[in-house]
């Protein structure tokens, strides 16, 4: 039997952080060796067992970074990301990142680790919404030339927690819809007052943050006489967690480079 999968978990004491450490203690092909937050966190020497509530693993909640760990898992904060990749680099252990909200630099940071160390960087871990997001494309693809044209909406809802708006997720599929429409495809984020008659070259985008959604997206298309809504909801957050631990044993020995959700799911 070959060795368990060795992780690290950085935002180990946030809500994803405790479902990734929970489901990757009962998957006997993973050892969960790290539980990282920033050296301030109140919980600090709290077994991240006992935090994810499945009882103590013998792993404290530490600010320290683990030098023998095959794979990050990240479900932190953009203010914190700076630092994991630059631990993840000097410690050649490749990253699975699910963290949004990052600015322009930051992702060109994450790309220049890229070129060191091999990275999963995908704004959802769920497999149902990377599948989705295929179908909203092929979608897209047969319905854009359609008579009196198609118009594209996305509409997203999380909890009143999340700090960015609109999701990671809903860009994502905006702009995988916008490889199939064109360049000229516009972006438009809301709308209010006199906006004129909607233009057939956009794509809107709405976020809704209620209560404790973990996260739905609707993505409409509408035509003259009919209209599609492809939507995809979690009811926990199992989906991603499970996602970032398959991205994870499918990350563990490749090479240096940037993959994603589409990479693991072979498509």
């Amino acid at each position: 039997m070959s060795a368990p999968l060795r992780i690290a978990v950085h935002g180990a004491a946030g809500r994803m952080g405790r479902r990734v450490i929970a489901l990757a203690t009962a998957d006997k092909k993973i050892e969960v060796v790290a539980a990282i937050e920033h050296d301030q966190h109140n919980l600090l020497g709290t077994d991240a067992g006992e935090l994810a509530g499945i009882g103590a693993i013998d792993v404290p909640l530490s600010s320290k970074w683990p030098s023998d760990a095959d794979v990050v898992i990240d479900f932190s904060l953009p203010e914190a990301i700076d630092r994991c990749i630059d631990k993840c680099v000097s410690h050649n252990t490749s990253l699975v990142l699910a963290t949004t909200g990052m600015t322009d630099e930051q992702v060109e940071r994450l790309r220049d680790a890229a070129d060191k160390i091999p990275v999963v960087w995908a704004p959802s871990m769920s497999l149902a919404v990377n599948l989705s997001m295929k179908v909203a494309q092929q979608i897209t693809e047969k319905l854009m030339s359609v008579p009196g044209g198609l118009d594209v909406e996305i509409i997203e809802r999380h909890h009143r927690f999340k700090a960015d708006a609109p999701s990671g997720t809903a860009l994502k599929f905006g702009d995988m819809i916008a490889e199939k429409l064109g360049d000229d495809t516009k972006h438009v984020h809301g709308r209010e007052g006199h906006t004129g008659k909607r233009t057939q070259n956009e794509i809107g985008y709405h976020a809704v943050r209620v209560g404790d959604n973990p996260g739905e997206h609707t993505i409409v298309f509408g035509m003259l006489g009919e209209r599609i809504e492809l939507n995809v909801a979690a009811s926990n957050r199992d989906c991603y967690a499970g996602g970032s631990l398959a991205a994870a044993k499918w990350l563990s020995g490749r090479s240096a480079g940037m993959y994603d959700m589409f990479d693991v799911l072979e498509m």
